[in-house]
Order: C-alpha cells, then sequence, then structure tokens
C-alpha cells in the first residue's frame, strides 16, 4: 500500500512538471538497455523489466486521472492560477 501511495504521489508531482506519458516507454527502454549492459542475467533483467513497466502504468494512470487544472496550479505553487482554477471547478452540491 505504502509503494502504491509513494508511486501515485511521485505521478502527481510529474502532472505538474508537465512530463508526456508518451515518453515512459522510451525512458523504461532505456533502462532497461543500461541495466543489460551492466548483467548477464536474464532473469534480473526481465524482473527490471517487468518492474519498470509497471511503475510506467501506474504514472500514466497517476497522470491521466490528476490533471486537472486545479492539480497543475497546486503543482506550480501559483496563488492567481490557483484561484482561477478552482473558481470554475466543478463542485458537488
Amino acid at each position: 500500500k505504502r509503494m502504491v501511495e509513494d508511486i501515485s504521489a511521485l505521478g502527481l508531482r510529474h502532472v505538474g512538471y508537465g512530463i508526456p506519458t508518451d515518453l515512459f516507454g522510451p525512458f523504461v527502454t532505456a533502462c532497461v538497455k543500461v541495466v543489460r549492459m551492466l548483467t548477464d542475467d536474464d532473469a534480473a533483467e526481465e524482473a527490471f523489466r517487468w518492474s519498470l513497466n509497471l511503475i510506467s502504468r501506474m504514472l500514466t494512470r497517476v497522470i491521466n486521472e490528476g490533471s486537472t487544472i486545479v492539480m497543475k496550479a497546486i503543482n506550480v505553487n501559483s496563488n492567481k492560477m490557483l484561484k482561477k482554477a478552482v473558481g470554475c471547478a466543478p463542485r458537488g452540491k
């Protein structure tokens, strides 16, 4: 549970950084290539690839679900943007 919370928090920070989710695939590929150069253990490489792919999918989901204008304003720490975002954000009754 803690790991999921930490990865979700990382994903929400990426919303503020403006990181496009289509960069996660190439990032995972590059990381796996580095590991491949460092080890001959196929099982370790596959485990690393599987883990990074899982994290990548989790981050993508969090970013896609958390990319609201309110969250973006909070992440860039802008009072002006936050007031504007909250002013037009839908609210429950």
